[in-house]
């Protein structure tokens, strides 16, 4: 799952710790709650803005609870069931649709925006994309002068040169590696990571622990995005974080919001999800979500974004396939890494 990079660097330490937030709006009577990956929400990322937008158009207030990431979003609701308070499920991944609808906590949104634009032509009854960005492995250059140019060149690698991964099990990043791996190797999969983890410096729970282990100067390598390195060229003014190109390809995350059945005001609901895909929703997200929008608006990418890897392949799996063999897949990548 995509996590706002400052985020990573000042809440290290609480990023797997759940978190319930209001921010600031107008008194009102009706209240939408939303249910995100807690990066979403830090003074930093797009929630402040997105809510503060939203609430000027609908006479209401938002509320926003965080989790660490994309796959606890999920965890979480089968936890909660019926007895869920989110009206909004924001944050999930197109590999996580399938197992969401089977919760039988989703109805369809019965929208039809025009002008979305994600690799594949993603289009789903019950789930809306708001963002899209692709896997990338981000590297140092001041401490790695060779960066992989491929998958194999990873996994076959100087196994000094340390990368920090994240779990497939708790992050949507961490399941999108493990299925980028499993669209190159296929059945010899497991060969692949029981190579690679030598060059495995650690696995962490979510993206943020991830990234502000590498800007820690922890290791030279990420797992991230493409458009990881836009974050530095803008906020920082550095080109020194670069994604490395894979011969390859690229897998893609698109990222999704959904209305859940126990919505207090399903039409407050739909609302939203129309304000998301729109001009008023989408300009937010390059310089706060550091990926790409779903939808053209008249405001331009900053420049940054011209410097960015543009993958030539793109790897994107169905979702029922991967509801299909998550397990399993998780399973092999699990005895792969433990093994001695």
């Amino acid at each position: 799952m995509r996590k706002t990079l400052l985020s990573a660097l000042a809440l290290l330490s609480a990023a797997s710790m759940t978190v319930s937030m209001a921010l600031p709006a107008q008194a009102a009577d009706k209240t939408l709650t939303i249910y995100t990956y807690e990066s979403f929400v830090t003074e930093w990322g797009p929630g402040a803005k997105v809510a503060a937008a939203f609430e000027k158009t609908c006479d209401c207030k938002v509320e926003w609870v965080g989790v660490a990431d994309g796959v606890e979003l999920l965890t979480r609701l089968k936890l909660e069931g019926e007895g869920t308070k989110a009206d909004i499920v924001l944050g999930l991944d197109t590999n996580l649709i399938a197992e969401a609808k089977a919760t039988g906590l989703f109805v369809p949104h019965q929208l039809a925006p025009q002008g979305l634009t994600v690799p594949g032509g993603f289009s789903d009854d019950t789930f809306l994309p708001y963002d899209y960005g692709h896997f990338a492995v981000v590297y140092d250059t001041e401490a790695l002068k060779n960066p992989p140019r491929s998958l194999k060149e990873l996994v076959e690698g100087d196994p000094d040169d340390k990368i920090v991964i994240e779990d497939p099990r708790t992050s949507t990043p961490g399941l999108g590696l493990l299925l980028w791996v499993k669209s190159v190797y296929g059945d010899k999969a497991g060969e692949a990571w029981a190579k690679l983890k030598d060059r495995v410096l650690t696995v962490t729970p979510g993206w943020s622990e991830a990234y502000g282990l590498f800007t820690k100067g922890e290791a030279p390598m990420v797992l991230s995005y493409t458009t990881s390195p836009a974050y530095h060229m803008v906020a920082e003014n550095t080109e020194r974080y670069q994604a490395a190109a894979f011969s390859e390809g690229h897998y893609v995350q698109i990222e999704v919001a959904g209305m859940t059945k126990t919505a207090d005001n399903p039409e407050l609901a739909k609302a939203f999800l129309t304000f998301m895909t729109g001009p008023g929703f989408q300009p937010i997200i390059p310089e706060t979500n550091w990926m790409m929008p779903v939808a053209a608006t008249d405001a331009p990418l900053p420049a940054a974004f011209d410097k960015l890897v543009k993958p030539e392949h793109t790897f994107l799996y169905a979702a029922d396939e991967v509801a299909a063999n998550r397990r399993a897949w998780i399973d092999e990548w699990l005895s792969a890494m433990s093994a001695k």
